[in-house]
């Protein structure tokens, strides 16, 4: 996708999580809530990446500086808003005009690259459109200009989450209608309370419009903070459309806001990397305690018993036996070993 950027919101303290780190380093599946977002980020083509951090800035900087790639940061003095550390983004959405720009939380693991680009050629207008994704049959808005695309999702429990009111009630990928509003719960009726679309907290938006928007963003008079949600607004009053792409996995608007979120988004992946495993021929018979890293490689024919963690840029060939008891990290194991209550790190074996 070219002349996009990105900026991540990462300026959260991780109070509830009494971390003395940002919450964007809280780890999932031994890799932190930021570099998962980033890995989605990068796989859908977009380079240039701003970070907006806050809080404990140190550890993040030092972080990101450490990654095999450019990230620009930049620093949020104060909590005043998702739309005030937008704001502190002007000079890199500045370099930008002209293009378009997706904004996401660093503490939202599982938005997808898919989600990423599908969103990306609704809000654009152009590409080929995924059959899987889009019903054939809608009609694309192609006279109005967009600029602003939610991504949103729908869940069974939507509590706590921004509601998404629309001009009319068409239900499809490809909604016919714009975007009427985003409703905060303590802000709604019983009535849009029962809406299970909910925002996901990440947007593509036509950067000059996004710049436009924020030099007419206000505080609210209720928390003297400064929403991202309230661009939309501005945005629709300048003739521009606000519409939105309903992700397929509901897991795409999951963040954690202390420890039992974030065991329930480890629980979350962690299964998702055994069945990704299992699918592509390994024998796990009984998941217990079985925790695999994201980097790790697993041959066919290799059975994975109870009590088993895996993690780093470990490679396990076929045939293999490896648990129960085990713990290897950054390890090369070979075709046909067995392993057993044991602890390995930065061996070939």
């Amino acid at each position: 996708m070219k002349n996009t950027s990105a900026i991540i919101l990462a300026g959260g303290e991780g109070k509830r999580m009494k971390s003395n780190k940002p919450k964007a380093l809280s780890e999932v599946m031994f890799r932190p809530m930021i570099h998962w977002v980033l890995d989605a980020v990068r796989a859908a083509g977009i380079k240039d990446i701003c970070v907006i951090t806050g809080s404990k800035r140190e550890y993040l900087e030092e972080y990101l500086n450490n990654l095999p790639y450019e990230v620009e940061t930049v620093f949020q003095p104060e909590r005043l808003g998702t739309g005030h550390a937008v704001m502190m983004a002007i000079p890199f959405l500045e370099k930008h005009r002209g293009g378009d720009v997706l904004i996401l939380n660093g503490d939202a693991p599982f938005i997808g690259v898919d989600t990423i680009r599908n969103a990306f050629v609704m809000h654009d207008q152009t590409g080929e459109i995924d059959p899987e994704v889009f019903d054939w049959e809608t009609p694309r808005e192609s006279s109005t200009n967009r600029g602003c695309t939610v991504i949103t999702a729908e869940v069974d429990n939507p509590a706590g989450y921004g509601r998404i009111v629309y001009e009319t009630d068409a239900e499809n990928y490809f909604h016919l209608s714009t975007l009427r509003a985003i409703v905060e719960e303590k802000e709604a009726t019983d009535q849009i309370r029962k809406i299970k679309e909910v925002n996901s907290g990440a947007y593509w938006f036509e950067t000059d419009a996004l710049l436009d928007a924020l030099g007419k963003l206000t505080k609210s008079e209720k928390t003297g903070e400064y929403y991202l949600t309230d661009t939309i607004k501005i945005i629709k009053e300048s003739g521009n459309a606000v519409i939105t792409y309903k992700a397929k996995n509901s897991d795409s608007v999951l963040g954690a806001n202390d420890c039992i979120q974030l065991a329930q988004l480890n629980e979350i992946a962690r299964m998702r990397i055994i069945h990704k495993h299992m699918k592509n021929g390994v024998n796990i018979p009984c998941t217990d305690g079985v925790m695999i890293g994201r980097d790790v490689t697993i041959g066919a024919n290799t059975t994975i018993l109870p009590a088993t963690v895996i993690r780093g840029k470990t490679n396990i060939g076929t045939g293999c036996e490896i648990g129960p008891a085990v713990l290897i990290d950054d390890c090369e194991i070979r075709n046909n070993s067995s392993i057993s209550d044991t602890s390995l790190h930065d061996q070939v074996l």
